[in-house]
């Protein structure tokens, strides 16, 4: 119990400060802007979870793969890294903006080359429709699929996914799966029932030096218990 308690806690805390502020907050803010927040919502948590689960297996599995003691000085170095890439993230000047402004120049190319299926300007149409629609084919709209498909391939190889992976392969994979869920489904939430405005006043900052100084510190922790 304590190890799932404990893979729960990390894996929660690195996810909250891994995707605040992330590519993937930022598209599923400016989705939810212009599209039915139900079906944002659900598309962004479908990828999200899909992605947490398949990294997380991925991570129990390595121990299979490479001997324990291996798998756990990977991980050691992994946390190393990740908390001096936030680190040096943090100082980096206009990182938020410049990020903010890839990702509405990115989505505002596929409208412009798929006018007809993403229009801004009939949200309260959308939603009367999907009112009237089993829940189910919702899952099969053009939307959900958008949102699915640009936050899975967002978080490919992101550094939350590859952080996932290496906890996995150190703690409890379980309780690492409901941590990095419940950790998304925050930050997802927020992201889409704030919108933008939220977005652009999250300090990326602060955000990027918490993840580091974390990441850091689980490395340190990863250390000692393998000096001891």
């Amino acid at each position: 119990m304590t190890s799932i308690v404990q893979g729960f806690s990390k894996s929660l805390a690195m996810t909250v400060l891994s995707e605040i502020g992330d590519k993937t907050f930022f598209a599923a803010a400016i989705l939810a802007m212009r599209h039915p927040r139900k079906l944002v919502l659900l598309g962004c948590l479908a990828a999200l979870i899909v992605m947490t689960i398949l990294s997380a297996v991925v991570g129990w599995a390595a121990p299979n793969l490479i001997s324990r003691k291996w798998t756990h000085h990977i991980t050691t170095l992994l946390f190393f890294g990740f908390g001096l890439w936030s680190l040096w993230d943090a100082f980096m000047e206009n990182g938020e903006a410049e990020e903010l402004a890839e990702v509405e120049a990115k989505l505002d190319a596929d409208w412009k080359a798929n006018p007809g299926t993403f229009k801004g300007g009939n949200k309260a149409d959308d939603d009367s429709k999907k009112e009237r629609r089993p829940f189910l084919t919702q899952f099969f709209s053009p939307i959900f699929l958008k949102a699915f498909s640009i936050t899975f391939f967002g978080e490919w190889g992101d550094k939350s996914q590859l952080a996932t992976i290496g906890l996995a392969a150190d703690e409890n994979p379980f309780g690492v799966v409901l941590g990095g869920i419940l950790g998304q489904a925050v930050c997802t939430t927020a992201a889409v029932l704030g919108g933008k405005s939220l977005a652009s006043q999250i300090s990326e900052k602060i955000v990027a030096l918490s993840g580091g100084v974390l990441f850091i510190v689980f490395g340190i922790q990863s250390l000692l218990s393998t000096e001891s």
